[in-house]
């Protein structure tokens, strides 16, 4: 069954594809039926350019696990940038 679960939101950033660099320009992340990670669900991010097309799209499939542990280690990472001051 399809969740329909799905949110995007802009971001500023770059992301790497075939045929190089490009600007990342808004985040998608979704819980649905994956392409290739196996599972009947998984998280799914793409980060992407949609302006350039899909080819400027960088996308990821993980299980929820995965997802969870990916969010603790943002968080950490967010936190000790804002302590260091830079």
């Amino acid at each position: 069954m399809c969740t329909t679960i799905s949110s995007t939101t802009a971001v500023r950033g770059a992301g790497k594809g075939a045929a190089g660099w490009f600007p990342v320009t808004e985040a998608v992340v979704a819980y649905d039926h994956p392409s290739h990670c196996g599972g009947d669900h998984a998280l799914l991010i793409d980060f992407a350019d949609y302006a350039r097309g899909t080819g400027a799209r960088v996308a990821v499939e993980l299980d929820l696990e995965s997802g969870r542990a990916l969010l603790e280690q943002l968080r950490s990472a967010i936190a000790a940038a804002e302590a260091s001051g830079v």
